[in-house]
């Protein structure tokens, strides 16, 4: 909620990343924003579960495993790109925004992947 946005920031608070589906209201996302709090999106943040998901049926779908480690850099290099596109496009005058900049970047994978596949 708002208050307990204000709350965090008055006692200091950095970061803040979400832990579920936008469990923060958008009063409090706003309030982070506004005092330079970094706020991770859930969607972003917890694209990592989703990514291990995604590699696990890439296995199961082409008969090959992958260490620990393999899976380990897969997945750093995903959170890595992800968070490079956040970086890309919530970037507002040194700020980065990373709420817009998930958003636009979800939005251009989707449209570039519709695009491709002659949806559109």
């Amino acid at each position: 909620s708002g208050d307990d946005a204000k709350m965090l920031v008055k006692n200091g608070v950095k970061a803040v990343a979400e832990g579920a589906n936008m469990p923060a209201e958008p009063d409090a996302v706003a309030i982070f924003h506004d005092s330079s709090v970094l706020f991770g999106p859930g969607k972003a943040a917890n694209a990592g579960g989703v990514a291990v998901s995604g590699l696990e049926m890439t296995q199961n779908s082409t008969r090959i495993s992958w260490t620990h480690d393999e899976v380990d850099q897969k997945l750093h290099h995903i959170m890595h790109s992800i968070h490079k596109a956040s970086v890309k496009h919530g970037n507002e005058n040194g700020k980065i925004n990373y709420v817009k900049g998930a958003n636009i970047a979800g939005f251009i994978k989707v449209a570039d992947a519709m695009i491709d596949q002659g949806v559109v």
